[in-house]
């Protein structure tokens, strides 16, 4: 099926990259990451037809990270806050459905150094060659699309803070 094959290729890095933090282990992340993907062939052509594909994704990659705790610790029962903890997604992970309005705002050379170091996750060295560029150069290109990019998501999203400087919400800007 041709959507989950464009979502392998739109949210694989991200989705490891998430479980990969949450888990500490690449080889464990990796078989969250298929068990995730296993999951979205099992919905067949459900999947294709579902609103956000991302976010029950990362629903799906969440839960498995429950099971996961779960199977490990079998002899402890899961505390009702660490559930709560474990099961809440942070307004700051959530606050990508605004990234791709805030990408198209960015100049071609910002957008295209987001895309390649932090969503594809080309190292900044690797992107300094790809694009004839010194490493210097390359990381303030980089360092500089990141504050343009801050800045839109935060136009864009109506981002608020919290009393220690986190992210907790947003509202998206409505065009119409």
């Amino acid at each position: 099926m041709n959507c989950i094959v464009d979502a392998w290729h739109g949210y694989e890095a991200e989705i490891r990259g998430y479980l990969t933090r949450q888990v500490g282990d690449a080889r464990v992340a990796e078989d969250l990451l298929q068990d995730t993907f296993l999951k979205a062939i099992e919905q067949g052509a459900r999947f294709c037809h579902l609103e956000n594909p991302r976010a029950w994704l990362f629903r799906v990659a969440r839960n498995r990270l429950i099971d996961l705790h779960r199977r490990n610790r079998p002899h402890i029962g899961i505390d009702a806050d660490i559930a709560e903890e474990i099961e809440e997604i942070p307004a700051i992970e959530t606050l990508t459905a605004c990234l791709p309005r805030a990408l198209r705002e960015l100049d071609e050379k910002e957008r295209k150094a987001i895309t390649l170091c932090d969503l594809q996750g080309l190292t900044q060295s690797e992107y300094a060659a790809r694009e004839g560029l010194s490493l210097p150069g390359a990381k303030s290109r980089v360092q500089r699309a990141r504050k343009q990019l801050k800045q839109k998501l935060r136009d864009n999203c109506q981002i608020r803070f919290d009393d220690s400087g986190q992210v907790c919400c947003y509202t998206p800007r409505n065009d119409s």
